[in-house]
């Protein structure tokens, strides 16, 4: 077969490949995809697909569509809003921990965001002003026996005493065998704090206190190294924005079958 013989037939295999290799995903894997083309997803959060990957490292933390679910620190849904749908008909979605700007945004309440539940537990917050650190004391997130707890790039805004509070949270709302998925910017190991560090945090020390926490390591994955990042610079400056390293953890509570 000559050359421009065989690039025909590889062109015109490609929708054959793209038909199998969808047919081949899980169904929460389709469900992601399909929430991802929501419309109430803005633009600005559809161009930074590309960086996060949602698919790729939802399905690497195993979740499937019938799964508890809870997203600790939402910030403003970018994960809730391709979470919710992909749950809504026969897992459960909660958000909780700095939830409010969810709970005040307009797609909440509104299908496919009809059935997020918010948990509101009570918490006794500071936040160090020399280090912009936020310390949380001990609290209980009011639910139990869920599958899985994720939380996206919040570690690096709380102080040790803070990460530890949230560590055993996510601990005791699991069931045993459930999952606990973290992804967050990644600091030089045992690099001191500079004012351009503050949002990264060392991911050995953040394995060391999460299994302090009772949990198991088990899984990292590289979808989120980065090789351009020095980890130098702070994750806001220009240079790095849009392409910081991060660790992308997956953590079980021991037990289960």
């Amino acid at each position: 077969m000559n050359k421009l013989m065989l690039s025909v037939a590889l062109l015109m295999a490609l929708p054959v490949l793209a038909q199998e290799e969808s047919e081949s995903e899980r169904p929460f894997v389709q469900s992601i995809r399909a929430a991802m083309e929501a419309e109430a997803r803005t633009e600005a959060e559809r161009e930074r697909d590309a960086n996060r990957l949602p698919v790729e490292t939802l399905d690497f933390f195993g979740l499937d569509e019938t799964m508890t679910v809870v997203e600790l620190i939402p910030g403003g849904g970018w994960y809730t809003k391709i979470l919710a749908p992909a749950l809504r008909d026969e897992g459960k979605l909660y958000v909780s921990i700095g939830a409010s700007r969810v709970a005040d945004a307009e797609f909440f309440g509104t299908p496919p965001y009809d059935r997020i539940e918010m948990l509101e537990p009570e918490l006794e917050v500071a936040r160090d002003e020399d280090s912009g650190l936020t310390t949380i004391k001990p609290f209980d997130l009011g639910v139990e026996n869920v599958d899985a707890v994720l939380t996206f790039r919040n570690l690096h805004n709380l102080s040790a005493e803070g990460r530890d509070s949230m560590n055993r949270a996510a601990f005791a709302a699991l069931k045993p065998g459930g999952i606990y998925g973290v992804v967050d910017h990644t600091r030089r190991h045992m690099q001191p704090d500079d004012p351009e560090n503050r949002r990264r945090v060392d991911p050995v020390l953040m394995i060391k206190e999460i299994q302090a926490a009772g949990f198991e390591f088990e899984a990292y994955s590289d979808l989120h190294y980065r090789l351009d990042d020095e980890l130098r610079y702070e994750v806001g400056r220009k240079t790095v924005t849009g392409n910081t390293d991060r660790f992308t953890f997956l953590f079980r509570k021991p037990g289960g079958d």
